[in-house]
């Protein structure tokens, strides 16, 4: 539910919390709202941003569960062929459970920020075998220490005009489709208590290429279904954008339908606002990405398999959309739900409200 005099409050108390202020009596954390309807929030964060004393003390207080952002891809866990480093990640991986966080692994294969040595020793021969010797690695280190791995990442693109959508990547030249089943049984492997994920984004706003998308990616599921590969959640990036007309979320609705069918969770795993296009106004952007926030939020969590939310980092300080996409006006961006300096914003208060409206998950996951 959307109240004016929820959002208010949200906003002092949790300004209380985040600065540390001692004046007034903290409000609910956004992890404990979320711990009474059975769902599951965090962030994304990486082992630089641990080291902010200001920054870990929000992550401590409002996530129930993190997500690594580039310490667990293979380009840094796996920097040379016979060797692994796992220094940082363990690091992350001890704070989470310090602060009785759970974990979210991310990823075990994906096209992208592949170490150098990857490619020019890779043959059909032995791309199996390396994809299987890193997942059993990586996964069977933090054997039953992760919530759920995003073990396959972003294998659908239709602009690649490949059979079933598939993306152009290291692993399909090799392996074929194939390799997406290599690595969800090997995940199963390595830590067969985890739930095991696959993770995409652009399908999430009503438009003719995420339709597209969707389309292939519930293929693709179904096909894994099909196939009895161990498969229990779709991540669902949604990075999404602000336009001058507010998006709209009413095909997601009825995929998330048939993720239903298919019986798969759902997670919410990279959620950030992209106000690129918005007016320079603070107070009018920052409303506007609130706005989608709140949007999107009341549309996915109208489903009971949506067991997860986690944006794409905490505060804006550190968004990888300042480089990736900046604006135009060279202002920085304001896509998540803290501020630079950790002040709550309004797509906090649209978070909270969003979780607070929401009927209870039938069980956490």
């Amino acid at each position: 539910m959307w109240r004016r005099e929820f959002i208010q409050l949200s906003l002092g108390s949790v300004a209380t919390l985040a600065l540390g202020g001692e004046d007034q009596a903290p409000g609910p954390a956004l992890r404990d709202l979320a711990k009474g309807k059975g769902l599951l929030t965090g962030a994304a964060f990486s082992y630089g941003q641990m080291q902010q004393t200001d920054l870990s003390r929000v992550l401590a207080a409002q996530c129930s569960i993190v997500v690594t952002e580039h310490e667990m891809k293979w380009r840094q866990i796996h920097p040379e062929r016979d060797r692994y480093d796992f220094e940082r990640a363990d690091a992350m991986v001890a704070f989470a459970e310090g602060h009785g966080q759970r974990v979210r692994g991310h990823n075990l294969c994906w096209h992208h920020s592949n170490p150098e040595w990857l490619e020019p020793v890779i043959t059909p021969a032995n791309a199996a075998a390396l994809l299987r010797q890193h997942i059993l690695a990586v996964a069977g280190r933090y054997h039953g220490r992760i919530h759920s791995w995003d073990v396959v990442n972003e294998a659908i693109d239709p602009v690649d005009h490949n059979a079933n959508g598939l993306r152009n990547s290291v692993w399909l030249k090799n392996l074929g489709e194939a390799y997406i089943d290599i690595a969800f049984r090997t995940a199963a492997e390595a830590d067969p208590n985890a739930l095991l994920t696959y993770n995409d984004y652009g399908i999430e706003h009503d438009a003719p290429d995420q339709d597209r998308k969707r389309d292939a990616v519930l293929t693709l599921l179904c096909g894994l279904r099909k196939r009895n590969v161990p498969i229990h959640a779709l991540g669902i990036q949604s990075h999404l954008t602000a336009h001058a007309e507010r998006p709209r979320f009413g095909e997601l609705r009825k995929f998330a339908q048939e993720l239903e069918k298919l019986d798969l969770q759902i997670f919410i795993t990279e959620l950030d606002v992209d106000d690129r296009e918005l007016p320079g106004d603070i107070p009018k952007r920052d409303q506007e990405v609130a706005n989608i926030y709140r949007d999107y939020l009341q549309t996915v969590l109208q489903h009971q398999n949506v067991k997860a939310v986690l944006t794409w980092g905490l505060s804006d300080r550190d968004t990888w959309l300042n480089s990736y996409r900046p604006r135009p006006d060279k202002l920085p961006k304001r896509p998540l739900p803290f501020d630079a300096e950790l002040r709550p914003k309004p797509a906090f208060s649209a978070m909270c409200a969003s979780v607070e409206g929401c009927a209870p998950r039938s069980k956490e996951s």
